[in-house]
């Protein structure tokens, strides 16, 4: 392999490797993934990845001057159908192959931009970050396991969005202790979760199980060969969602809740079987 194709191929291989370094679950859940998607997905992922990195680590840094120049550099790619860039080169020829819209690019990115100055959220606000930080990510992935079928794509939508805001939002709860006393913010709009209590938890907890239910109905709908890698995702964040419904809100906002490798994998035969005998 030469040229231009052995070019592509370092630059998914550089996007896998993002993807099994930063996410054990994420990885384990691609696997899972007929063969014709684990490229694109780990495109999409590695793309993700780095933008995430850049609001949330790189305190030393201008988080804005990286993400303007990264967005620059992101939109610079799907034009011109390459990038020196390998993360980006990747995702580019997701985007153009899937025919992915930058409306969705610039949902995302307009969201991660909020988490460089944004403390505190209202409804509003609250409600357009998961559209941009989830959300569009849910509908990225979906144009790939719809293979260019936009009616499949239009009929999946809402519960590829209502998964996607599923997912995010147990984040924001796993990842409270460090949103709130290490960065500072607060995602929620309608509690203070420095008095975080019973309630506001049982209150979240109704809202995921709901995005919950809308997200297995649209998997049960999927193409074979996305169908279990996406269960699987589902299947792991909602054993981390049962882990934090059984914690106490003190104990949520002392440590990240975390399911272990040995869990993940007895998931992943459970899961197999339930996918195989159809019994999703």
């Amino acid at each position: 392999m030469t040229g231009k194709n052995l070019y592509d191929k370092v630059c998914y291989e550089c996007s896998e490797v993002t993807t099994k370094k930063y996410s054990t679950s994420f990885s384990l859940g691609i696997k899972m993934l007929s063969k014709k998607f684990h490229n694109p997905i780990y495109g999409i992922y590695g793309f993700v990845r780095f933008a995430d990195e850049i609001v949330d680590t790189f305190h030393e840094h201008n988080k804005t001057n990286l993400i303007a120049k990264f967005e620059k550099d992101t939109y610079a790619a799907i034009f011109d159908k390459i990038s020196l860039n390998p993360i980006l080169h990747s995702f580019q020829d997701v985007v153009n192959t899937y025919k992915i819209e930058r409306e969705l690019i610039d949902a995302f990115l307009f969201s991660m931009k909020m988490d460089i100055d944004k403390k505190e959220y209202t409804r509003e606000s609250y409600e357009k970050y998961i559209l941009g930080s989830a959300e569009v990510v849910g509908l990225m992935c979906l144009r790939v396991f719809c293979l260019g079928d936009e009616k499949m794509y239009q009929e999946l939508k809402p519960n590829a969005m209502r998964l996607g805001a599923a997912f995010q939002k147990i984040n924001f709860l796993r990842d409270l202790n460090a949103d709130v006393y290490t960065l500072g913010r607060s995602y929620f709009p309608q509690f203070d979760l420095t008095r975080f209590d019973e309630a506001m938890k049982l209150e979240i907890e109704n809202e995921i199980e709901l995005d919950f239910k809308a997200g297995l109905d649209g998997i049960k709908k999927l193409p074979y060969g996305a169908r279990f890698g996406v269960y699987m995702a589902y299947v792991y964040y909602y054993a981390l969602f049962n882990k934090i419904k059984n914690q106490t809100p003190k104990r949520i906002l002392e440590e990240r809740v975390r399911i272990s490798d040995n869990k993940k994998y007895a998931l992943i035969v459970t899961s197999y079987v339930r996918h195989r005998f159809n019994l999703i």
